[in-house]
């Protein structure tokens, strides 16, 4: 791309010592979605480090697709490495192509209809859960969901519920002191014998433990459950080898956290929209009592669910998941006429793109309409919460069809409507997720007995008051 008639520039406010480190921490969205007023390529700095900001569709689009120039790398993916290991979603571009050509069947489509079964058990067992009139903090469910979603599709030979609650346990304990430990990057504090950084050495440990007797038992077996895990033992590349023990680890958290920092946010944004637009959640509601009549959705359901699929793509545009990436340069090359030395950082986010005016009309508005038969003809670069090019999310059909099943079936027999002590500020998280979402739950009653679906799993919620307070605490919270 040439620099004719592209915009570079710096942002303005910047700070001594601290740059644009206030308003990026403060409002992360706002002060992204302000920035291409100042260019398409904008600078910043994050204390003294400069940054530089794509706002440009064909400038992500160049990015993202060549993936040897802008590598994966920065401060994000340096600190989860640290925990998730040289998964896929964290390798660099050396090891990207084999581990993506290793790990392919595991999402071909083939497969889906498999886990949508986990699916659907998992659904099944939350809104059983659930109690008409009560509270919930919609957040803190849902991560109990996906939790359990991925814990099941990872693992799908039988656990006992003691092993199965372990496993879930060490999953959240990690991911917590990984939060962490992207919020206070000091290597010094990280190394103190906390109760949080000793949980933390602990869950890792004890997950490696756990990763590793699965294996060993999955081996002795021979035997394809159908899950995650049974496809990572199969794999063998070119040369005839597969993966070792420690790529087996790195790809199961990798896998843990994907589906996680996805699918929860993207039920909760998606639910408190819907409770704050009652006349598309009653189009929704036509739809689902018409499709499901009241039982909870399965794979086949999905292409009847048209409206329940424009919900889900309005709201990843609104609010996507990974709301900030960033790219380090392999070598000097040129972006939008601007020359970038080797190292130099390169931080893309779908929220910027996304709540362009010129691109999308109205940007603010919640308007799943917008998401007509014409939406497949959008301009390269200009919807991307999934990626794009050869690193694009491996997970993004697994996790729009976790999205769709959970969602139809929860609309179809609850409506959910915020509580005025909803808070929707962000967390500094890999996703753009909110403190809390309190909303009250009422049963809903579309005329059809329910299709009895057994669980497997213990999916519970989180209670609120009616002023929208915790009424107890839980280690969920943490999230």
């Amino acid at each position: 791309m040439t620099g004719a008639g592209v915009r570079v520039g710096p942002a303005p406010g910047a700070l001594p010592l601290l740059g644009h480190a206030l308003p990026l921490g403060r409002r992360p969205l706002d002060f992204l979605a302000s920035l291409p007023a100042h260019g398409d390529l904008v600078r910043i700095k994050l204390g003294p480090v400069p940054f530089h900001v794509l706002c440009d569709p064909d400038l992500v689009h160049q990015v993202l697709v060549d993936d040897r120039t802008y590598d994966k790398g920065g401060a994000i993916f340096d600190l989860v490495r640290t925990v998730a290991g040289n998964g896929l979603a964290t390798c660099p571009h050396r090891d990207h192509r084999r581990q993506r050509r290793l790990l392919q069947p595991a999402f071909h489509r083939d497969r889906l209809p498999a886990y949508a079964r986990v699916m659907s058990l998992e659904i099944s067992a939350m809104l059983r859960s659930w109690t008409d009139g009560r509270s919930l903090d919609v957040l803190a469910t849902m991560n109990e969901l996906t939790a359990s979603l991925a814990t099941r599709t990872l693992f799908a030979a039988e656990l006992d519920d003691a092993t199965f609650g372990e496993l879930r346990l060490c999953m959240h304990d990690v991911m917590t002191g990984m939060m962490r430990r992207m919020l206070l990057p000091w290597t010094v504090l990280n190394r103190l014998p906390t109760t949080g950084n000793r949980r933390f050495v602990r869950a890792r440990r004890r997950l490696r433990q756990y990763v590793a007797q699965l294996t060993t038992d999955y081996r002795r077996a021979g035997v394809d459950h159908g899950d995650l895990l049974s496809i990572l033992l199969a794999v063998r590349d070119d040369d005839g080898q597969g993966l070792t023990e420690a790529e087996i680890h790195d790809q199961v958290f990798t896998f843990y956290l994907g589906g996680s920092e996805t699918t929860a946010p993207l039920l909760s944004w998606s639910l408190y929209l819907l409770g704050r637009h009652p006349a598309v959640r009653e189009r929704l509601h036509e739809e689902v009592d018409a499709v499901l009549a009241g039982r909870i959705a399965e794979h086949d359901d999905i292409p009847r669910l048209g409206l329940t699929r424009r919900v889900i793509m309005e709201t990843l545009r609104l609010y996507p998941p990974g709301w900030l990436f960033t790219r380090v340069t392999t070598r000097a090359t040129e972006l939008a006429g601007h020359r970038l030395p080797a190292g130099s950082i390169v931080v893309y986010s779908p929220h910027i793109v996304h709540h362009r005016a010129d691109l999308f009309p109205d940007p603010e508005r919640f308007d799943p309409d917008r998401w007509g038969e014409d939406a497949g003809r959008l301009a390269r670069g200009v919807f991307t919460p999934f990626g794009s090019g050869a690193r694009k999310c491996i997970g993004e059909v697994f996790a729009l069809t976790e999205a769709t099943l959970a969602l139809a079936s929860i609309v179809a027999r609850w409506q959910l409507d915020p509580l005025p002590g909803a808070h929707t500020r962000l967390l500094p998280r890999l996703s753009s997720t909110p403190r809390s979402l309190p909303m009250t739950v009422r049963k809903r009653h579309p005329g059809a007995a329910e299709r009895s679906v057994p669980a497997h799993g213990r999916t519970g919620s989180k209670p609120y008051d009616e002023q929208g307070q915790p009424l107890e605490e839980e280690r969920w919270q943490t999230w």
